[in-house]
């Protein structure tokens, strides 16, 4: 793949980007089979991960900001609270609504999924590379921030 279009020159942005795209693509897959089971859908996960990280949220903002229908969001918010990961309070703007937040349960299983993610990438690159490879990787990671900070 990759490593065969760099041997043959210079490597186009196209090449580059097909590689990448793969390749991501099966680090997520993989990241996604390490978690612990923490019973949450892919979805789920998002969301309590974007409650996490911006605070408390309306169901009709998360929906926007996940792209999913509102009723969608409400069956995922659902589930959620049935698990205990969020809960609701009244919103103090628009008594009609409710403003959804993570709890302690919640932050509790997004840090083990988390950990399960960091620790078996943390496994592998210990355990296939190198530190000039681990070096390259870490300069590669730096790249990739730059490339996804241009398109925020």
């Amino acid at each position: 793949m990759y490593e065969e279009s760099v041997r043959s020159g210079d490597p186009t942005a196209e090449q580059v980007a097909a590689d990448l795209t793969a390749v991501v693509r099966r680090l997520v897959r993989r990241l996604r089979t390490t978690s612990p089971d923490s019973r949450l859908t892919p979805s789920q996960r998002s969301v309590l991960s974007r409650l996490d990280g911006e605070g408390p949220s309306t169901t009709a903002a998360l929906a926007r900001a996940e792209y999913v229908r509102p009723q969608s969001m409400r069956l995922t918010l659902g589930a959620l609270e049935e698990q205990g990961m969020v809960g609701r309070t009244p919103d103090p703007d628009d008594g009609r609504q409710s403003v959804v937040s993570v709890t302690d349960t919640g932050r509790s299983t997004l840090a083990a999924v988390r950990a399960a993610k960091r620790g078996w990438l943390s496994e592998a690159i210990a355990g296939e590379l190198d530190g000039a490879e681990r070096r390259t990787l870490a300069e590669a990671a730096a790249l990739l921030e730059r490339l996804v900070e241009r398109g925020e």
